[in-house]
């Protein structure tokens, strides 16, 4: 066995990033690549390894490791996501990660959604699916997450189109929360697209975005892309501040700030959620920092209010036991800024090739006025949000868990309409079932929030229309003229 992780995760030029390997005894190639419109080597060593212990509480703890490497940025180093690829003595492969961000803040700034890594992490110990309630980001991350072949084919809206066998061999292969969470799903995708469409990225983790209030200061426009499902209340605050004052918010994900968590000793990632009532902050002064959904009554600070949407009016789409829809938006708003050059009217459809449509989607509660679909305003999503595309999406109930789901899974259908419907009934459950992606934007103080509501969008890029909308919306904060006309 070889396995690997960085500790910081993320640093500027000339901060020190150690690298903890755990191999067979002899030497370990190792590989820095700098993952953007290409995979470029950026550095490269040859270093001794030894076996080190895992411990029995490092799901929680962290594995402790000794460093074998301490690795110093470099100032040539662009910014960026850097995948360290440990080349083991017998020939094994194992991945970890690291971030550069830049010196001095760029207009756009991409926070990878590392907080939700950390709580589908199993590697060591169980996840927040598999009954952990704390996570060590200082231990390494399954196979699957920061490297896999073909994620377009290898996704969940696809995976029902493929042949049992071939689903059978990609999992005996690789994690199977790989296709939940982790850089190889969204982000990668989405950077290689930009880095080719001229769009300057700047980066930074949920960990940093957590940790320093002025990391948006002097920045134009922030980015999350694909699944961003935990955040904690320093980040909700310091992006919502931000927008506030003038900042611009594109939220090209879905299931987005559904949990909220905590950081605690060593950076761990802690998420109590069905478990809210074994929390030691309940009973407290700070029984609001409770680690249940943001929509829960508890928190009294529904995620909507930051991203005008959320996971308990949406659900699932395009995969076992969810509609699969036409794979896109159906267009409401034509004439909106957003689908500029598109030629649209009302009733058509974006995104439906690629299907952008999957996965896990966020809505909110709607009325037809004149025809058309229109915010209802609550449930936390602001009066003004402005419903762009929708398309139809269904949580699940428990009975209806697809496999591999532990058997402590309860669906977030029960859970919804037991906290927010007053009760887990038949009747409450028709209120919630049948929920809805929705494509929207609105403005909030001074600033201005735009969001897909799908986890998937980053898998349409290549195709025209997804690629136009994402430049409009890009182009609308930050300086474009530099970039490539068309889609890739």
């Amino acid at each position: 066995m070889i396995a690997g992780y960085c500790w910081p995760h993320s640093g500027v030029a000339g901060d020190t990033i150690d690298l903890m390997i755990s191999a067979v005894g002899g030497s370990c190639g190792v590989e820095v690549l700098r993952i953007g419109a290409d995979e470029t080597s950026v550095a490269f060593w040859e270093v001794p390894v030894t076996e080190q212990p895992v411990p029995d509480d490092c799901a929680t703890e962290g594995c402790g490791w000794a460093p074998s490497l301490s690795l110093e940025i470099d100032p040539a180093w662009q910014p960026g996501f850097h995948l360290v690829r440990l080349h083991g003595p017998d020939g094994e492969i194992a991945e970890a990660f690291f971030v550069v961000r830049a010196a001095e803040p760029g207009e756009t700034l991409l926070v990878l959604s590392t907080s939700t890594w950390a709580a589908y992490n199993d590697w060591g110990g169980p996840s927040f699916y598999t009954g952990g309630h704390e996570s060590s980001q200082q231990r390494p991350l399954p196979r699957g997450f920061l490297d896999k072949p073909d994620p377009h084919r290898y996704r969940v809206a696809r995976f029902g189109q493929l042949p049992r066998a071939e689903v059978a061999d990609y999992f005996d292969n690789y994690s199977f929360w790989s296709t939940a969470a982790g850089w190889a799903n969204w982000e990668r995708l989405f950077v290689s697209w930009a880095e080719r469409n001229g769009v300057s990225l700047d980066y930074a983790t949920s960990l940093d975005l957590h940790t320093q209030p002025d990391l948006l200061v002097g920045r134009r426009l922030y980015l999350s892309v694909g699944h961003d499902e935990y955040w904690s209340a320093e980040m909700r605050n310091h992006v919502e501040n931000w927008v506030e004052t003038g900042g611009a918010v594109a939220f090209f994900s879905g299931n987005t700030s559904f949990w909220q968590v905590r950081f605690g000793d060593d950076d761990r990632v802690i998420g109590y959620k069905l478990d809210f009532h074994l929390d030691p902050v309940m009973g407290t002064d700070a029984e609001h920092t409770v680690s249940t959904m943001w929509s829960d009554p508890l928190t009294g600070r529904p995620e909507s209010e930051m991203t005008g949407v959320s996971f308990t009016r949406g659900g699932y789409a395009h995969c076992r036991r969810a509609p699969k829809g036409s794979g896109g938006y159906t267009i409401w708003r034509p004439e909106h800024w957003a689908f500029d050059g598109l030629r649209l009217i009302a009733g058509d459809v974006v995104g439906a090739e690629p299907v952008v449509v999957g996965y896990e989607c966020d809505g909110c509660e709607m009325a037809l006025v004149d025809g058309l679909p229109v915010s209802t305003g609550t449930g936390g999503t602001p009066a003004n949000f402005e419903v762009l595309g929708t398309a139809p999406a269904h949580l699940w109930e428990t009975s209806e868990a697809p496999p591999g789901l532990p058997e402590s899974y309860v669906g977030e259908l029960n859970w919804v309409t037991e906290r927010l419907g007053g009760g887990d009934t038949p009747e409450n459950r028709e209120r919630f079932a049948y929920g809805a992606a929705v494509m929207g934007w609105f403005r909030r103080g001074h600033g201005e929030v735009f969001t897909t509501g799908c986890t998937d969008w980053a898998y349409g890029l290549e195709h025209d229309d997804v690629a136009t909308v994402t430049r409009n919306v890009i182009g609308r904060y930050v300086d474009l003229a530099g970039g490539k006309p068309g889609s890739p």
